[in-house]
C-alpha cells in the first residue's frame, strides 16, 4: 500500500506540467493536452487537471493550519536545482539549509501554488521506531531523478493520525523532535510502500481548514486502501469536476481510494 497519485488543480496544465518536467525530472503518462495530465514522478504520479474560474485557495503557509502542508521529494543534491529554479524565477518559501535529521532541504512554490519541498540525504530519526521500516526507505537509495517522497501534514493528535491510516498499510518508523521550537514541534514518519505521510504536530493550538475541490494547487491523496473502503470516521467532502469522490480525516487532510479514483 502507499499514495499513488496526487490530484493538482491548475488553470494551465500545459505550463505545470512543463514546470514539473523541467525541474523535478517529470516523464508524461499519456498525452498532455490543456485539460488533463499525468506525470510519473518515480513512486507516485501527479495528475494535473484543469480548473476554469477557481474558487480562491485557502490554504496558507501557516504550518499551524490542519491539513495538507506540502509534497516532498527526495533528490541527489537540492543546491543545483534550486540554482535552477532561482535562474527561472520560481517563488521560494525556504532557501537551502541543513535541517533536524541531517538533511538539506529547500521549499518553493510550483505554478499552481502547490508548496513543493527538496529533500537530500536519508533522515536520521531521533527515535526509530520500525528498524525494518527505515531500511526499506534506505534502501531505495540516491535518487537518479527527483523521486516523490511523501506528503507532509499538520494533524491534531499523532497518535489518532497513526490508528486512522493504520488500515492504509502507515506505519511510524521514526520521530525528529525540534526542541528549538517554541511550539512544541514533532515530526513523526508514517511509511507506506516506497511513500512517507510526514505528520506535523504541535503542542499549542491549531487552526481548522476546509478542504477544497475547486480551487489550484492540491486537491487530494489517492491512497491504496483496506478493500472495505474509506474508515467509517472518514468526512465526505464531495466530487471532484471528473466524478471521484474525495473524503477526509478529521483534520481536513483531503484523500481518495485508488478504486475510487479510477471510475473518475
Amino acid at each position: 500500500m502507499a499514495i499513488r497519485n496526487i490530484l493538482i488543480n491548475t488553470p494551465d496544465v500545459e505550463r505545470s506540467a512543463a514546470f514539473y518536467q523541467r525541474f523535478l525530472g517529470a516523464l508524461s503518462v499519456g498525452e498532455i493536452d490543456s485539460d488533463h495530465a499525468v506525470l510519473d514522478l518515480v513512486t507516485a504520479t501527479f495528475e494535473l487537471r484543469r480548473v476554469d474560474e477557481p474558487d480562491e485557495s485557502t490554504w496558507s503557509t501557516d504550518d499551524l493550519v490542519k491539513g495538507f502542508r506540502h509534497t516532498g521529494f527526495k533528490v541527489a543534491e537540492v543546491d543545483p536545482l534550486v540554482e535552477a529554479l532561482r535562474g527561472a524565477g520560481v517563488p521560494f518559501h525556504l532557501d537551502p539549509l541543513e535541517a533536524e535529521g541531517g538533511v538539506r532541504i529547500a521549499f518553493f512554490f510550483a505554478p499552481e501554488g502547490t508548496l513543493l519541498e527538496l529533500v537530500q540525504r536519508d533522515l536520521q530519526y531521533h527515535v526509530v521506531h520500525d528498524e525494518v521500516g527505515v531500511a526499506r526507505e534506505r534502501a531505495l537509495g540516491v535518487p537518479e531523478r527527483p523521486r516523490f517522497d511523501h506528503i507532509a501534514v499538520t494533524v491534531e493528535d499523532e497518535a489518532a493520525t497513526e490508528e486512522f491510516y493504520r488500515p492504509f498499510g502507515f506505519a511510524r518508523i521514526g520521530t525528529i523532535e525540534q526542541e528549538w521550537d517554541p511550539r512544541g514541534y514533532h515530526l513523526d514518519f508514517l511509511k507506506s510502500g516506497d511513500t512517507v505521510l510526514e505528520i506535523f504536530s504541535y503542542d499549542v493550538p491549531k487552526h481548522p481548514r476546509a478542504p477544497q475541490l475547486s480551487a489550484p494547487g492540491f486537491v487530494a491523496a489517492v491512497l491504496d486502501g483496506p478493500q472495505e473502503g474509506a474508515p467509517a470516521d472518514a468526512i465526505e467532502v464531495g466530487r471532484t469536476a471528473a466524478g471521484t469522490t474525495v473524503v477526509s480525516d478529521r483534520d481536513g487532510f483531503p484523500f481518495t481510494l485508488v478504486t475510487e479514483a479510477a471510475l473518475g
